[in-house]
């Protein structure tokens, strides 16, 4: 595994002909919702499933939205053991080998936790994921069995937010107890 720049991100995409997945952009799109605990989403089968062959760039590109929820300990201290001491500001990508998967579902499994944000991009157009720091997963991909295995596998990440969030879900909260929004974190428009 190493970790690259944004512009080195930018320069790995466009040597793919690859673009950010939309909606717009991709035949099959489903969303996932976060469980109360992101910790129990099983990504290690999903980027298993969807990953299996190919390079992968794991771009984070949001962080800093729920600062009560971030463990920056934890992911530096994870980032360390891979021999890299740069800030996720200056090296936001993560690119994983194809037998370095288990390595992609801990750093997902840490940003998600974290309440980050960012793209699950292979090298080839197979399938790519956005999970947001408003805990959803968008999968989009040109394979409708892709988005049927996953449908099968995660079908209970596709229940209303409210089936999940109603019921003793995490609360993000400021250093002074009260909580939090993105608005609340921004001071301005929700993102």
């Amino acid at each position: 595994m190493r970790f690259c720049t944004e512009q080195e991100c930018q320069e790995w995409m466009n040597g793919r002909k690859r673009e950010l997945p939309t909606q717009a952009n991709s035949e099959h799109t489903l969303t996932l919702w976060y469980p109360p605990n992101p910790a129990d989403i099983d990504f290690l089968w999903l980027v298993q499933e969807i990953y299996f062959r190919d390079p992968v760039l794991l771009w984070i590109t949001e962080w800093g939205i729920w600062p009560s929820s971030e463990n920056w300990h934890l992911y530096y201290r994870l980032r360390q053991s891979y021999g890299d001491s740069r800030l996720l500001h200056e090296a936001p990508g993560h690119l994983f080998q194809n037998f370095e998967m288990e390595d992609l579902a801990s750093f997902l499994q840490v940003a998600a936790t974290n309440g980050w944000g960012g793209f699950v991009l292979p090298s080839a157009h197979y399938a790519s994921f956005f999970f947001s720091h408003d805990e959803y997963i968008d999968v989009f991909t040109s394979n409708p069995s892709t988005i049927t295995a996953v449908e099968q596998r995660m079908s209970h990440l596709m229940r209303s937010p409210s089936d999940f969030h109603s019921a003793g879900s995490r609360q993000r909260i400021s250093a002074d107890g009260a909580p939090l929004s993105p608005k609340g974190v921004h001071g301005g428009a929700d993102k």
